[in-house]
């Protein structure tokens, strides 16, 4: 049986920015640490209304929790990740794993 999604309770904003971290950190530019968290020191830039993670793009609308501390600290409060507000975050390995649903709502195939 699959994970349900969203156990935790995250608010919209907050399940948008945890896909979009969880999206970055497997993406291979950085290892896991020994404890299975991966530290992002690089967020993606918008440019014009997206971006693109990996294979994928994102609308920058799915992205603003990328820039809102509040967010970061609500995941952190979760267990999902470690803020170092403004200069990274953490993605735990409980975040890494945590099922959002909205993988394939937020992430589309890349377009150019």
């Amino acid at each position: 049986m699959p994970p349900k999604a969203n156990p935790l309770g995250l608010n919209k904003l907050q399940l948008k920015t945890l896909t979009i971290l969880q999206e970055l950190a497997r993406g291979g530019q950085v290892a896991p640490d020994s404890d299975g968290s991966v530290r992002l020191t690089e967020l993606p830039s918008p440019h014009g209304d997206h971006f693109h993670v990996g294979h994928g793009v994102v609308r920058a609308a799915d992205a603003t929790g990328l820039s809102n501390e509040g967010v970061w600290r609500a995941l952190e409060r979760k267990g999902l990740a470690r803020s170092e507000y403004p200069l990274a975050v953490v993605v735990t390995a409980a975040g890494l794993a945590y099922e959002t649903g909205l993988r394939h709502a937020i992430l589309h195939g890349g377009g150019h």
